[in-house]
């Protein structure tokens, strides 16, 4: 495990096991921070942006793809050498899986029919493709960026959430509708759906009701609740509670709020509540999980 300290913010890689690593780059300064690394054509890669946006640069900045927070980037090149040429911007954060696409086929040797790129016509092709980050896959980045850990179990850890990042990555709803998909062809819908994010979690103590918060963002509630769950992969109040016990999380990590004094930021009258619904999250209560971070 390297760790490098740039200007404002940081730059670990992890090694997971042979051709397999995780890269955690951290940009919390004012000015934009160009991070490079040589991959070459035998492995995939798989980019999430957790906060800000970056820009991948290729052939010696011909072409660039922008990935802003909350989304996702798959790059897989079988022809020719991907190195990392990334232009991350100020106060951004990114964790990027690598691994070789040998490693990445034997996790699926009995699904290649459902990667859509495992199959044989596909072998020798590129893909690359863009998609929102789910909240399911928010927690886990979120835990790969911040943890608590012996040095000793760190590794392992880090392995056992990347393995939980790609398995949700690509647990792909078995009843997903197909005839919903060009409602995200429509810009402003995808623009009313994110403000409407914005607003339950700004507002996340006491959020809108679904119809309230319908009528803010000008969209029908059955186009808020189908946009909202194709877009973030849940409905919107699963979203926020789960968004809420995270914010949670990290304020008890901090140490500066006591237990009821978290509850109350994110929306629970009474620390019994809040504890309850931690717990059904976490499957420990807040002050557990602090012992735990305090003997770890």
């Amino acid at each position: 495990m390297e760790e490098e300290n740039i200007a404002q913010g940081s730059f670990e890689e992890v090694l997971i096991e042979d051709g397999f690593y995780v890269l955690k780059i951290q940009n919390d300064g004012i000015h934009n921070q160009t991070v490079t690394r040589e991959i070459d054509s035998s492995f995939i890669q798989f980019h999430f942006c957790l906060k800000g946006s970056a820009k991948f640069v290729f052939n010696e900045g011909r072409y660039a793809l922008e990935v802003n927070e909350d989304n996702s980037l798959l790059l897989y090149n079988t022809q020719v050498d991907l190195p990392l040429n990334l232009v991350l911007n100020a106060n951004s954060w990114m964790v990027s899986i690598i691994m070789t696409i040998r490693k990445f086929h034997s996790l699926f040797s009995k699904e290649a029919d459902y990667i859509p790129f495992l199959s044989p016509d596909n072998k020798d092709k590129k893909y690359y493709s863009q998609e929102a980050v789910s909240p399911a896959i928010a927690v886990v980045l979120s835990q790969v960026m911040n943890y608590n850990l012996h040095r000793s179990v760190k590794g392992l850890y880090i392995k056992g959430k990347v393995y939980e990042l790609i398995s949700l990555y690509f647990n792909k709803s078995q009843d997903a509708d197909v005839e919903q998909c060009p409602f995200l062809v429509d810009e402003d819908n995808v623009k009313r759906i994110r403000k409407a994010k914005e607003i339950i979690i700004s507002r996340m103590a006491e959020p809108p009701s679904l119809q309230d918060l319908s009528e803010e963002i000008g969209l029908s509630l059955k186009k808020l609740k189908e946009g909202f769950k194709q877009i973030y992969g849940d409905s919107v109040y699963s979203f926020l509670f789960d968004y809420k016990m995270e914010y949670a999380r990290k304020m008890l990590e901090s140490g500066k709020h006591n237990v009821n004094e978290v509850g109350l930021k994110v929306g629970y009258s009474t620390s019994s509540h809040f504890i309850a619904a931690f717990k059904k999250k976490y499957s420990t209560t807040p002050k557990k999980y602090l012992m735990s971070l305090a003997s770890g």
